[in-house]
């Protein structure tokens, strides 16, 4: 379990760096949507180039797909709002104000999914302590927002 904590915790360590390098990309194409594009078609050749040497396949069966409810197809379209929001917002909060409200925010619906069961993932309800846990996110925010 520890490592698989670890393992979230230096996945988290690079969104800042994601951010600041998809900033920079910016200023060096003139547009923060030509950015994001630039920097998922990278990610994109990355993962074929791992779905072919690690999977050894790059298809999967077309037939069921049209069972399958449509949300599950729209990650691709949160993750575009996601990196593209963080180049937009990056020269106007900084770094960390943009990081940690992005933070803050997966923490609030990641909550409300834990606490419904929202997309087959396991009950946990809310409770003080996570309630404290966001609250504590919040005042981290004011903090980095006014110091």
């Amino acid at each position: 379990m520890l490592l698989f904590m670890l393992m979230g915790f230096i996945a988290g360590m690079l969104s800042p760096i994601q951010t600041s390098i998809n900033g920079k990309l910016r200023m060096a194409v003139g547009s923060p949507f030509l950015a994001s594009f630039i920097s998922f078609l990278v990610g994109t050749i990355l993962l074929f180039l791992i779905c072919l040497l690690i999977e050894k396949r790059v298809t999967f069966k077309v037939r069921g797909v049209g069972k399958i409810p449509f949300w599950v197809f729209t990650g691709g379209i949160m993750g575009v709002v996601f990196v593209t929001s963080n180049i937009l917002l990056l020269p106007l909060l900084g770094s960390a104000m943009t990081v940690v409200l992005a933070i803050c925010g997966q923490m609030v619906i990641a909550l409300i999914i834990d606490h419904f069961g929202f997309f087959g993932v396991i009950k946990h309800p809310i409770n003080r302590y996570r309630i404290i846990g966001v609250l504590a996110m919040i005042a981290g925010i004011l903090l980095i927002q006014n110091f």
